[in-house]
């Protein structure tokens, strides 16, 4: 919050920490406002899980209705965000698509270098299945 409170003014203007304070506990009076109320409509409609809509209403319902296509086009990019985000596997993934044997050589020299790290260093090459029937 200090972080947004800081980007939000001009680099010459300092904020008080007593006023700070001030801003990020009106920030969780105005979520736990608009929590409540998105409850309200949501047991209105006689549904279990809150949605964008009943968030929507409740600004609405509120008086902050001079926000809401403000707040709907944050929603739609997030949403258009997040399916990006997806489609490229997320956060740990490279963009570049794997074959299944590909993923699976990468799993095992992952584990590898994970048995090496708990071996001391020690790289022990791990058999597979079918050499160690025949060693019995």
């Amino acid at each position: 919050m200090t972080k947004i409170i800081k980007e939000m003014l001009p680099p010459d203007v300092r904020v008080a920490r007593d006023a700070q304070d001030l801003l990020i506990e009106c920030c969780v009076e105005f979520i736990n406002l608009v929590s409540s109320e998105s409850n309200e409509v949501c047991s209105r409609e006689e549904k279990r899980t809150i949605a964008p809509e009943h968030v929507l209403k409740a600004l609405q319902v509120l008086g902050f209705g001079e926000y809401i296509e403000e707040v709907y086009t944050a929603y739609e990019q997030h949403k258009i965000e997040t399916m990006q985000d997806s489609l490229r596997g997320g956060k740990w993934s490279n963009g570049a698509e794997m074959t299944e044997e590909e993923a699976v050589a990468e799993q095992q020299r992952m584990f590898a270098e994970a048995r090496a790290r708990m071996n001391g260093g020690a790289i022990a090459p791990k058999q597979p299945e079918s050499d160690r029937s025949l060693e019995s």
